[in-house]
């Protein structure tokens, strides 16, 4: 179970949202929902597959447009920007996929140093190789700098995913199911690095999962997800503490053989 985290600033909402809807066609995904991010919060949104969690931090991150409801993100009304405020605002937004999203034909190096290039014009090489050696360092993975993407192991390859993730310093971070296909140990390490990432960094997170092992280890607080409405929220204990079978099911499910 996670330490109670003392750097949260509940007076600080990083990301407020009111009354989101999306369905897609004739499927409703989400219907009016309210989620509120604080300053230095990891929140966990637990939900069987297919129910809408992905759909929810893509939304936030500007790659979905919801149809109905209110978001603010870092003080930012989202449904009222242009392109290009749009882009600036996602620029503050690290979103780590769920398959790392790295480029195959470049090495490590070359993958973090894509986003400095592309958006940090001003930086030079110096300063570039300086930022790359400190999110390596960060993740673990220094000496995998000049290794291709396909010499990792599926864990390395999430740990350089968020490396490249941070390599911008984002203020929030949206983790898309990452424990999702790995062995149990490296689990773990995972989500002692996501633990990592918001102590060093300072980063406020949303992480998207199934996996309860990971909820517990990460979780500030944690959401449930159950017919396109949160249903449950407050510590890991206090969420599964019901009677309700659906949340049962969910819990059995995870821990019980």
């Amino acid at each position: 179970m996670k330490k109670i985290n003392p750097n949260i600033n509940r007076d600080d909402k990083v990301i407020a949202i009111r009354g989101l809807q999306k369905a897609f066609d004739d499927f409703e995904v989400l219907k009016c929902v309210d989620l509120d991010l604080y300053k230095g919060e990891n929140l966990v949104v637990l939900g069987r597959s297919g129910t809408g969690k992905s759909v929810l931090i893509k939304i936030i991150s500007g790659l979905l447009q919801a149809d109905e409801g209110e978001l603010n993100v870092l003080g930012e009304d989202v449904n009222n920007l242009t392109p290009r405020q749009m882009d600036a605002l996602r620029l503050k937004i690290g979103f780590s996929f769920q398959n790392s999203a790295l480029y195959d034909s470049m090495t490590v190096k070359e993958n973090l140093e894509f986003p400095l290039v592309r958006h940090s014009k001003q930086m030079n090489q110096h300063d570039r190789d300086r930022v790359i050696d400190i999110v390596l360092e960060a993740v673990g993975l220094s000496q995998a700098m000049h290794q291709m993407p396909s010499e990792l192991s599926g864990g390395q390859r999430k740990r350089i995913g968020i490396a490249r993730t941070l390599i911008l310093r984002p203020e929030i971070m949206l983790y898309d199911e990452p424990t999702a296909g790995l062995d149990p140990i490296t689990c773990i390490e995972i989500n002692k690095l996501i633990n990592e990432v918001q102590r060093r960094f300072n980063t406020s997170s949303i992480i998207i999962t199934h996996d309860l092992t990971c909820a517990r280890a990460v979780g500030d607080r944690v959401v449930m997800l159950l017919d396109g409405e949160f249903k449950r929220q407050g510590t890991f204990d206090e969420v599964f503490a019901t009677e309700d079978e659906r949340v049962k099911a969910f819990y059995n499910y995870n821990f019980i053989d």
